[in-house]
């Protein structure tokens, strides 16, 4: 049979509710009591039942996270940002890959709150309205991370995705490139990729270049999308002299594609890539990136749901992050 707190009382001579107290951590307890109640739970191996624990607060201290691709870096990177948070205010954490599939989506959201879990952070590329009713009708709130729905009622972290795409193809036409390729996010994540794709055509439009649609391809943030992207790309007329890929992976498959046709980054074609993932510094050359804060989202979107959980005062709902580039050697030096 399991230890139980009565056991444990009998064991440390105490009231039950005192043994509650310490494992609580409730100050009000004589320091020899304390310890008296902690030997004896030493010596059992008693271990709090976090269920019944949870019934009595109304609490279970732990908070459902459901991530689209648990074998991203990316999303990986994103993950330790909200674990540390969570370690830090002592929450515990249900990780759930949904393989970005909307019914998985909607079945892992019921799974996670028929658990209890005292919030929801959720990662996915489209907020639709299932996923927006499936929120509103939850007891507990639900923080978003590296996405936002497109009315921005929920609470949601991220960077301003247009801007980045924007300051990205401006730098590379401020190098005195005219036939920028972009390979973009996917249709099904018309946030991000929508946004993106936006910042890329107003910096060439900004610069009185009409986006040519023979340079504009959809990728699926992977690195096979990326170097068939480039080997497309290196098959038009006008090739590109520059890429900018909306997923550090797919940059990636693009110099390879440029290397293995013969050509050199930076060369011949320059290379940006997004996110600032570890492969970055891996490839050679080594891949000039927009810096998406990827482990602050994670942090800062664990803090933000902590405030709500416990009814503390948010400022703002929808949180954006600052991104810059980091200039590695897939560009040529100014």
């Amino acid at each position: 049979m399991p230890v139980t707190i009565y056991d444990v009382a009998r064991e440390a001579g105490v009231s039950m509710a005192t043994v509650s107290r310490v494992v609580n951590g409730n100050p009000n307890v004589k320091p020899t009591t304390r310890k008296k109640v902690m030997s004896a739970i030493e010596r059992l191996g008693y271990r709090p039942n976090a269920v019944a624990r949870g019934l009595a607060s109304k609490k279970t201290t732990t908070v459902g996270v459901i991530i689209p691709d648990v074998s991203s870096m990316l999303y990986s990177e994103l993950a330790r940002g909200i674990e540390d948070i969570a370690t830090m205010y002592k929450y515990n954490i249900i990780l759930c890959d949904s393989d970005q599939r909307l019914e998985k989506e909607l079945q892992l959201i019921n799974t996670l709150l028929e658990k209890q879990v005292d919030g929801l952070l959720f990662m996915g590329a489209e907020i639709k309205e299932d996923h927006l009713h499936a929120f509103s009708t939850a007891a507990v709130p639900t923080v978003l991370a590296a996405t936002r729905d497109p009315d921005n009622i929920l609470p949601a972290v991220s960077i301003d995705h247009m801007q980045a795409a924007y300051d990205a193809t401006k730098e590379l036409l401020d190098r005195g490139h005219k036939r920028i390729a972009l390979i973009g996010s996917p249709a099904s994540d018309p946030l991000g990729g929508l946004m993106r794709l936006e910042g890329y055509k107003k910096a060439l439009l900004d610069a009185g270049i009409t986006p040519d649609e023979q340079l504009i391809a959809s990728g699926n943030y992977r690195y096979d999308s990326g170097l068939k992207s480039m080997n497309d790309f290196l098959q038009v007329k006008e090739p590109p002299t520059a890429v900018f890929a909306a997923s550090d992976e797919m940059a990636i498959g693009a110099i390879h594609a440029i290397q293995d046709a013969g050509l050199k980054v930076p060369g011949d074609i320059e290379v940006m890539g997004y996110d600032n993932i570890r492969l970055a510094e891996m490839v050679r050359p080594r891949l000039t990136t927009v810096v998406q804060p990827i482990y602050d989202i994670g942090a800062v979107a664990m803090r933000l749901l902590t405030k709500y959980m416990n009814n503390e005062h948010v400022e703002e709902h929808v949180v954006l992050l600052p991104h810059r580039i980091h200039y590695r050697e897939s560009t040529r030096k100014e």
